[in-house]
């Protein structure tokens, strides 16, 4: 199997997806005046571990503002499986579904078949993290191969603070070739 990643500082790729009232959305566009975006990507309704993950950051809606990052977070579920899935969550940021599987291997990410029928009925993305700066450049990105590995939102979010703050400058890391 070969697979490449996208890497940290390439543009953001223009993704379009759909949003809870099956509307179109770029992924990689800010939908709201904050400087920057995280993206979430996470397994879809089946996984429980992204349930609580996903529940985990709406604490963190608030921190995340407050340093000019929106969140949102995306699957390759169906809008059937979005809106079931919403009652299990209590999250006030956006969630999209429809990412396919050319989109998923534009990122670079990890690409699981359904272990059942029980499980979904398609090919789904494992979980994935990129915030994107002002400039529409990755900033960090972070590609699990399995639904338990993933940032820990408390590390997460204190990291971005510091990056965030203008007295630190901090650059993006991971670019030497």
């Amino acid at each position: 199997m070969t697979s490449s990643k996208i890497s940290a500082a390439a543009v953001f790729p223009a993704l379009s997806v759909k949003d809870t009232d099956n509307n179109e959305v770029f992924l990689g566009q800010r939908q709201s005046n904050t400087g920057w975006k995280m993206v979430v990507v996470y397994r879809g309704k089946h996984c429980p571990i992204c349930t609580k993950y996903l529940n985990q950051l709406e604490d963190y809606k608030q921190r995340l503002a407050d340093i000019d990052v929106e969140l949102v977070a995306v699957s390759a579920d169906s809008a059937e499986q979005l809106q079931e899935h919403q009652q299990k969550l209590s999250v006030t940021y956006p969630l999209y579904h429809g990412l396919n599987v050319e989109q998923m291997r534009g990122l670079g990410l990890y690409i699981s078949e359904p272990r059942s029928e029980q499980e979904t009925d398609h090919p789904f993305a494992e979980p994935a993290l990129f915030v994107i700066n002002s400039e529409g450049r990755i900033q960090i990105v972070d590609i699990a191969n399995a639904p338990f590995s993933r940032p820990a939102p408390e590390t997460l979010v204190s990291g971005l603070e510091f990056i965030r703050d203008p007295n630190n400058d901090y650059p993006i890391r991971g670019t030497y070739v």
